[in-house]
């Protein structure tokens, strides 16, 4: 990580509150990444001695890491981007993030943690993860994915003609 990704961070304030999931529907392609780069900030916020914010008070550190960075003021950049990421989103999205995928519960566990069902955590925690993975990408943290090639548009598994075509 670099300087440089604070400096792009720090350029978030147009997003606004106002998301419609239906908007990008490619983010789902992002969804193992963005829970990648959230364990590891994670693991980096332990390693820099720094609780991640989005946990609150409830945090017991049960193993110490041999994961090694290139160097600690990298790990405080990743970890501090990262943190001012997660917190563009509301607090349910954090909380569900923070249950489900760093603490490792279930979508019932975190229900009844959170005060409402499993269905209502495993409803939202794909939309916290797409807007959140939008947000990564606005930042830098999470580099795009190629689209698709123009031979692949043209391409279709029909012929040229409409010979086999069948109208009833």
């Amino acid at each position: 990580m670099t300087a440089a990704v604070g400096c792009l961070a720090a350029s978030l304030d147009w997003i606004d509150d106002e998301w419609d999931s239906g908007r990008n529907p490619d983010l789902w392609l992002y969804r193992k990444r963005t829970e990648k780069i959230l364990r590891k900030y994670f693991r980096m916020s332990e390693e820099v001695g720094r609780l991640p914010s989005i946990l609150g008070s409830e945090f017991f550190r049960t193993h110490v890491t041999s994961h090694s960075v290139s160097s600690f003021e990298d790990a405080v950049i990743f970890v501090h981007d990262v943190e001012r990421c997660v917190s563009k989103r509301d607090r349910l999205s954090q909380e569900v993030i923070a249950r489900v995928i760093l603490q490792g519960f279930s979508h019932e566990e975190a229900g009844r943690l959170l005060g409402c069902t499993g269905r209502t955590v495993e409803r939202n925690l794909p939309d916290a993860v797409d807007r959140l993975s939008e947000i990564f990408l606005a930042a830098g943290i999470l580099e795009r994915v190629e689209g698709p090639r123009a031979s692949d548009e043209k391409s279709c598994q029909e012929g040229e003609k409409d010979e086999n075509l069948v109208i009833v």
